[in-house]
């Protein structure tokens, strides 16, 4: 009866651990270029009584065990990298990749860090950053009386100077892809970290290898579902529960224990 307690106890982990990822999806339903984790768990050590063929007497074996499980745990939050709504919000310098692909930017420290939320502005120097201050890389620069800047579908940044019937050619966004995204290190600030599991970026042209197309005066939505994260929820409070009655049956049967 003892036992029954510990593994109820880690079934009413995993569900808080279930609830948590829940809870940080709804969080940022509103966040640009969101994407969704699922909680993912695993079955714990089994004790083993009796072997599955072990021999008996007579020669025969035994068609099955007896084990008894220690209960779950959970052992990953894997992000789900699905493509979110497109919104139109005729911002010049708001982006979005149509496909795979993230945006790279150069934080503080000297370190790219790669990201899927496209809201893009000019800082008092001219040059594309995102909310955070942090540049495109490479750096693209567009000077205070440009006009019409446009930016093609495959990165190109063009636009016009008073003067000039001809576009100035600004730069050329580059993105990256990842062989396994699911293994890309979350800083927050809508930001990735490649590591050993993403492997290293495949950088290039939108559009190349595999790679998603811009486009221009468009932001990519969370593709968190709130009715799916809602069912989770709830799903994830009902499991909650069933453990902490499952612990509260094993606590009587324990006070009958003690009574006899």
């Amino acid at each position: 009866m003892m036992r029954s307690l510990y593994i109820a106890k880690t079934g009413m982990d995993s569900s808080q651990f279930r609830l948590d990822v829940t809870s940080n999806n709804l969080a940022n339903v509103n966040t640009k270029g969101f994407k969704r984790s699922n909680a993912v768990f695993e079955d714990l050590y089994y004790q083993t009584l009796r072997q599955p063929g072990a021999q008996i007497a007579g020669g025969g074996s035994l068609p099955t065990g007896l084990q008894v499980g220690t209960g779950s745990a959970a052992v990953a939050s894997a992000r789900i990298h699905t493509q979110g709504n497109m919104v139109r919000t005729e911002q010049t310098f708001d982006m979005a990749i149509v496909g795979d692909g993230f945006f790279r930017v150069q934080m503080p420290d000297g370190i790219a860090g790669y990201t899927r939320n496209g809201e893009f502005k000019r800082n008092e120097e001219g040059t594309i950053v995102n909310s955070a201050g942090y540049a495109l890389d490479p750096a693209i620069t567009i000077p205070s009386d440009a006009s019409q800047v446009s930016i093609s579908d495959s990165g190109v940044v063009q636009y016009f100077i008073k003067g000039n019937p001809d576009p100035v050619v600004a730069g050329t966004i580059q993105t990256a892809s990842f062989i396994n995204p699911q293994g890309l290190e979350s800083l927050g600030e809508n930001l990735y970290l490649p590591t050993a599991a993403s492997g290293a970026a495949i950088e290039g042209d939108p559009g190349t290898e595999g790679r998603g197309r811009i486009s221009q005066g468009y932001l990519e939505d969370s593709n968190v579902n709130v009715t799916e994260e809602l069912i989770n929820m709830i799903q994830a409070q009902r499991a909650f529960e069933m453990n902490s009655k499952a612990i509260k049956t094993a606590d009587e049967m324990l006070q009958r224990v003690a009574q006899l």
